[in-house]
């Protein structure tokens, strides 16, 4: 019979950081079934198409599916497409499907921790 074992990781020791510098970054842990863990710090005026865009070889918009819980701030998702503008705050547990953008509205900080699943490929 196979043992099973609890696996534990902490984001300040990342598999890999976007680093955003001044305006924040995100730190990513995948786990040995292949999930990720992201723990992503906005500061404020941090802005998708300015800070992130560049780090993800340019995309139209963000070709991920985000599943995630605000710890802190606001952030305001737009879909592309349709230029529909939702804001996710403190306390929100959200998903948001791929083609969005978003920026950090008002003075405070935004973080987030989000969840992906095995095939989730980034």
């Amino acid at each position: 019979m196979q043992q099973q074992v609890i696996e534990t990781r902490r984001f300040d020791a990342p598999d890999e950081l976007l680093d955003m510098k001044e305006r924040g970054g995100i730190s990513i842990i995948r786990m040995g079934d292949g999930s990720m863990g992201m723990h992503a710090i906005f500061e404020p005026g941090w802005n998708w198409e300015i800070d992130e865009k560049p780090l993800l070889g340019s995309p139209e918009s963000c070709p991920m599916q985000h599943t995630g819980y605000c710890i802190s701030g606001e952030l305001v998702v737009r879909m592309i497409d349709t230029g529909v503008e939702t804001r996710i705050r403190t306390g929100d547990f959200f998903e948001i499907p791929p083609g969005h953008d978003g920026y950090v509205d008002g003075a405070d900080r935004v973080e987030l921790i989000l969840f992906a699943p095995p095939e989730h490929q980034h």
